[in-house]
């Protein structure tokens, strides 16, 4: 598995999605366009049509009319209304243009260049016929239809002008309305933008007509407004929590203190006594980081980091019992991180913490580098799942089993790293175990 350095906040995928300004445009721009080319299409086909039912109903009638005639008496000179027609039998057949000459009975489009060399559209009718000695003859009807072409296609060009201008003048209008459309959404957009950190916005349905914009405005207001009194209820509670769990733990701190004054204690009730005073001030850093987290505030202070990891490992020592494991820590012992004791020791301690939980025999290396600290263990090991979820709130590994937890202190650690801008991240250790580092640098 890939080495992960860093724990990131985990994102809903982004969705490519127009503006509703663009939305609006392209709607008025397909709008003139599907118009346009809606009623150039009808126009054209109908044009079309019509043209083509009156031409070849003309042929038709003309060279039927002609194979009568000569059906009827071929000695007489045949009568027609079209210019361009004749009729020609199988034997004088090389005399006829070998563009018409054995095409099939029907209506067809002939294109063909003319005397002067201009290229000239015919709209052709034939007819085989047989003479009454039996002579077979083909009658051919040609009309010219040179000038409809070429009106067709000025049509055409004026078709596909108007598409392209009206087109445009979707696009114009759209821009003007979507610029009327979207000026008061604009509006409301820059008016919260202009709230952004205060902590007394001002209600903005006053600013808006009684309109779609102005009913969002009034539930945006609405909106605020409730939430508003969340944090304040969120942020009296953490207050009043803080202070409540404060009292009793300096009321713990002071009676161990004097306990522990006493002469002639007794090495077991040292001990307690000694567990009891190392719990307490995990407590009290806990609150007090779980406050400024509550607060979204970073604490002051210049913590030297070997000072308390070793305090956290005496306090592991302490609890391990008939546990065979051994805890060291090795290293640079002089690096120090700008920020609260309280915050470097609930992160480092939870870490430490994991690795003593689920290491059942070997050891915990506490190894302090230049920006950063290593918690290794040799521990049963890492699964993919885990190591994609260990830092999701309420997430207990596959390894946790009855463990008591919640599944929250790397939840914490996460948080902390947020709010200081620090890095932390698991990944497998070299033959088996975990490797958890905690980076103090943003890069």
């Amino acid at each position: 598995m890939p080495e992960k350095e860093s724990k990131k906040t985990a994102r809903r995928p982004h969705r490519f999605r127009r503006r509703l300004r663009t939305r609006i445009i392209l709607s008025f721009v397909w709008l003139g366009f599907g118009l346009t080319a809606l009623f150039a299409f009808a126009t054209w086909n109908l044009r079309s049509r019509v043209e083509n039912q009156l031409v070849e109903k003309t042929l038709q009638r003309e060279v039927d009319n002609l194979a009568a005639q000569v059906e009827a008496d071929p000695t007489q000179a045949p009568f027609f209304l079209m210019f361009d027609a004749k009729t020609w039998s199988d034997k004088n057949a090389y005399r006829t243009d070998p563009l018409y000459r054995n095409l099939p009975d029907g209506l067809h489009d002939i294109r063909q260049e003319a005397p002067d060399g201009s290229s000239r559209a015919y709209k052709v009718a034939i007819r085989k016929g047989v003479m009454p000695d039996g002579t077979r003859f083909t009658s051919l009807i040609r009309y010219d239809v040179t000038d409809a072409a070429d009106a067709a296609e000025q049509l055409m060009r004026w078709l596909i002008l108007a598409v392209v201008l009206f087109t445009l003048l979707g696009l114009v209008i759209g821009i003007w309305s979507a610029s009327r459309v979207m000026s008061p959404v604009s509006e409301l957009a820059s008016r919260l933008r202009s709230y952004r950190g205060s902590s007394d916005p001002q209600p903005l349905a006053p600013h808006f007509p009684e309109d779609e914009v102005g009913q969002l405005a009034e539930a945006l207001d609405d909106y605020s407004s409730r939430l508003t009194e969340v944090v304040q209820r969120d942020r009296e509670f953490n207050a009043d929590v803080s202070h409540e769990l404060r009292t009793p733990l300096a009321v713990i701190r002071g009676a161990t203190e004097l306990l522990l004054a006493r002469p002639g204690l007794d090495e077991k009730v040292e001990q307690r006594l000694l567990r009891i005073q190392r719990a307490e001030q995990q407590c009290t850093d806990l609150i007090g980081s779980l406050l400024l987290l509550s607060r979204n505030e970073r604490g002051q202070g210049n913590t030297l980091v070997a000072r308390v990891a070793e305090q956290l490992l005496d306090a592991h020592r302490a609890q391990l019992g008939t546990k065979p494991l051994t805890l060291r820590m090795e290293g640079e012992s002089g690096l120090t991180v700008d920020a609260p004791e309280a915050a470097v020791s609930v992160a480092l301690g939870n870490l430490i913490g994991n690795a003593v939980k689920y290491t059942l025999e070997g050891g915990v290396v506490v190894r302090l580098m230049a920006d950063s600290v290593e918690v290794i263990d040799s521990g049963p090991g890492l699964s993919p799942e885990d190591a994609a979820r260990l830092f999701e709130r309420g997430y207990r590994g596959t390894h946790a089993g009855h463990s008591q937890g919640g599944g929250i202190g790397l939840s914490i650690v996460s948080r902390l790293c947020e709010l200081y801008g620090w890095q932390v991240g698991v990944r497998p250790g070299e033959s088996r175990g975990v490797i958890a580092t905690l980076k103090f640098s943003a890069d």
